[in-house]
Order: C-alpha cells, then sequence, then structure tokens
C-alpha cells in the first residue's frame, strides 16, 4: 500500500518512519511511503503559499494555486489515489474507516497549516475529510500519522501476529481487557490469579468481565449506543 503526504513540513513526518514495525513494513514492501511539498508549486517568486483570509481575520490561509497544481499532478500520476483532507472541521476518524482505507491501494493525506485550506481546494479534490478529534492542532501532520498508523496496521503482513488485531479495543463494543506480563509480582503489585491458571476459557471470562468493566468506566456511552442498537 501507498502512502502521499501532502506538506510543507515532510521533515516532521520522516521520522516515524525511520524504527518498529513500520520500517519493517517498508523494507518488506508491505508499505511505500512518499512526500509531496506544496511549496515546490508555487509560482510566487517566493515560494509562498499562504496569503491573507478573505474578509478579513487573524491568521493567514494556505492559498489555491500551489495545492491545485500539486494536487493535480498527483491525480495524473496516481489517478486511482484516495485524497483526504485533515481537519477539525470534519468528521471523526474511527477504527471502521481504518479498515476500510486499508483496502486502498494508495492513499494521500493533504495536512492544512497556518488557519487552513483554501475550502475550494478541498472541494475540489477531497475525497474524504477527517479529524482526530475535537482539539485544534499546529498542523495536520500529527493527525495524518495517526491515520496512516492506524491505517497500515490493518494491512495484510504489516504485524507480525495479526491474530492480535481481533482483541484490539473498538473492534467489539468493548476496550480492550488490561494487560500483564512477568513477572507475576512486581513490587507487591499481583497479576489478576486467574490468569497463571492455564484455564483458556475461564481466562476468556475473566477479560470479558475486565473489558466491560473498563468500557463502563471510561465509555459508557458506547455500552449504552450498544444496549440501543441491540
Amino acid at each position: 500500500m501507498r502512502f502521499t503526504f501532502v506538506t510543507l513540513f515532510p521533515q516532521l513526518i520522516e521520522g516515524y518512519f525511520e524504527d518498529s514495525i513500520l520500517k519493517r513494513a517498508i523494507a518488506n514492501d508491505y508499505l511505500s511511503v512518499d512526500y509531496l511539498d506544496p511549496r515546490e508549486f508555487s509560482t510566487n517568486r517566493h515560494n509562498k503559499v499562504d496569503d491573507s483570509p478573505a474578509g478579513g481575520g487573524a491568521g493567514m490561509v494556505m492559498t489555491p494555486q500551489p495545492l491545485y497544481d500539486c494536487l493535480t499532478q498527483l491525480r495524473v500520476a496516481s489517478p486511482d489515489v484516495h485524497i483526504i483532507f485533515l481537519t477539525p472541521v470534519a468528521k471523526s476518524f474511527v477504527q471502521n474507516d481504518a479498515k476500510r482505507l486499508a483496502k486502498k491501494e494508495h492513499v494521500a493525506f493533504v495536512s492544512g497549516r497556518y488557519e487552513g485550506i483554501d475550502e475550494r481546494i478541498i472541494e475540489t479534490f477531497a475525497d474524504e475529510v477527517y479529524s482526530i478529534g475535537d482539539y485544534i492542532l499546529t498542523g495536520g501532520e500529527l493527525p495524518s500519522l495517526v491515520m496512516c498508523d492506524a491505517i497500515s496496521r490493518m494491512v495484510d503482513g504489516v504485524l507480525g501476529n495479526s491474530d492480535s488485531l481481533e482483541t484490539e479495543s473498538y473492534e467489539t463494543f468493548l476496550l480492550e481487557a488490561p494487560s500483564f506480563s512477568k513477572p507475576a509480582n512486581y513490587k507487591d503489585m499481583c497479576i489478576p490469579s486467574e490468569f497463571l491458571k492455564g484455564n483458556h476459557s475461564k481466562i476468556c471470562e475473566l477479560k470479558l468481565d475486565l473489558s466491560q468493566s473498563k468500557t463502563k468506566y471510561f465509555r459508557p456511552d458506547d455500552l449504552k449506543r450498544h444496549k440501543l442498537r441491540t
């Protein structure tokens, strides 16, 4: 699967792929990553990519021309590319979106800066628009990385043990049960004894109880929605 990051600051993203699971996935050709900098498409003699907002207001807005030319070139070179804009003014990205987008061959993330991107560019090029939460960041690079990471984990071969996907939070309406490792007793903090007895049926029952308790405490809204659906 191919990811393209359209960003004024590719160096903010590049380091994330230099270690761990995603580095191995790229080395093994499960993923590929490339970058497009709109500044390189600017026809302004100073390579300017922003201007004051029409109608007045604080800050600056990313102007249409550099992004229009950048994304036009991307679409010509890769007609099947699925272009996603990251903005707080959008629907929330969820796990089911990650699973669906993992089936695409090529996804491009467009990261805004300043006070945002000229809306005409979003209307012209966006296949989808997403937010990762109800808060404001200085740019779209972090949200694009969040989405890329979540999608990448769903791509066949990226995770060493794909079975782990089945028990993760958000694969059902319940949050994932707490995890424990060895030793069984660390500084007088003990693992629940049922985990040490080898009875997998009992362990599954305990994990389900813990998942329900965790969801009830942290996400009671999810439990309510599930009960309404059933």
